[in-house]
């Protein structure tokens, strides 16, 4: 498995595909090459990690068996930002890590990622608001922490984690054209951005967890649903605060705009050509955990492995 000095030297590169270009390689180098046949960008497999494609494109047999050559992962999104493939190198060989999984029976690891979110959250509040520890809104997420102990189910862990992300939300936002919090709707620009922040580190987090053979349908918090990669969506959660924090700061310099979203049968879209620069912009503000995230999730997979009391479980602090 890769280690963290080889995690650090490793690369991501984005790219904003149009119609007719093609992905693939030449003399060990991945290179994308638009309809006249003209490189848009090249980089060498040997320092790749994943290559986020965003649009469409021809992928070559080649460029596929460099990817499991190379152990880099490909990530496939639709142009309204939906990841719906990923081609990598995933450890499947690892058994005894899928049995444990399919036999977990605690709610100890989903109680403490939602206790990790929130304290992450109310850190993101303190920092943007100046608020003190007594202020209302802090005492309340704090109470949603405690109560997360007395949780029976995983239907009270998240009814806590909705009503302290109902109050995060309403505050970390309370300076733009905001309502609510609502997931995949986009009724508004700052729903949009959520959907698009999340979308990009979901996948990050994936091409991690993928390096160590998990199989990311089997959640500990979020129950097994059809299609869904229920693993990934536990493991991102104490990492959201990341992007709510860029974006209200994007907002705030002026590089996020209201301006850059056009309205699509009720549902805000990002205009295509504005794309790269947001989706360069969420990239960075993950890139600076790079380091924090692997670690994380490297600790994550030495305690489950080993079955350790929660206690001995990684916290993330943002």
């Amino acid at each position: 498995m890769i280690d963290i000095a080889d995690f650090m030297s490793k690369q991501i590169i984005f790219a904003q595909l149009e119609e007719g270009e093609k992905i693939s390689f030449l003399n060990d180098n991945i290179v994308i090459k638009d309809k006249e046949g003209k490189i848009k960008l090249q980089s060498t497999c040997y320092r790749l990690f994943a290559v986020f494609l965003v649009g469409d494109a021809a992928i070559t047999t080649g460029i596929i068996q460099r990817a499991k050559k190379f152990n880099f992962s490909i990530m496939l999104f639709t142009r309204s930002f939906r990841l719906y493939e990923v081609i990598d190198s995933r450890k499947d060989s690892n058994t005894l890590l899928h049995k444990l999984q399919y036999t977990y029976n605690s709610l100890d690891i989903a109680k403490y990622l939602i206790a990790n979110k929130i304290s992450n959250q109310i850190k993101v509040l303190k920092t943007n608001r100046n608020l003190h520890n007594d202020a209302e809104d802090v005492v309340k997420m704090r109470e949603c922490i405690q109560g997360l102990e007395c949780s029976e189910n995983v239907h009270e862990i998240m009814g806590r984690e909705g009503i302290a992300s109902k109050i995060y939300f309403k505050r970390h936002f309370d300076n733009v054209d905001w309502i609510m919090r609502v997931p995949r709707i986009k009724p508004d620009y700052v729903n949009s951005l959520l959907d698009i922040g999340y979308t990009v580190l979901f996948a990050f987090i994936e091409s991690i967890l993928n390096i160590y053979g998990f199989d990311t349908y089997c959640g500990v918090l979020h129950t097994l649903f059809y299609m869904r990669k229920s693993l990934v969506c536990d493991i991102i959660e104490p990492f959201r605060p990341i992007i709510d924090k860029q974006i209200k700061k994007s907002i705030n310099l002026g590089q996020f705009n209201k301006e850059d979203f056009n309205d699509d049968n009720g549902k805000c879209q990002l205009k295509w050509k504005c794309s790269s620069k947001y989706i360069s912009v969420f990239l960075q503000s993950i890139l600076e955990y790079k380091k924090d995230i692997f670690l994380y999730i490297q600790k994550y997979y030495r305690s489950f492995m080993r079955q350790k009391n929660i206690t001995e479980y990684p916290v993330f602090e943002i």
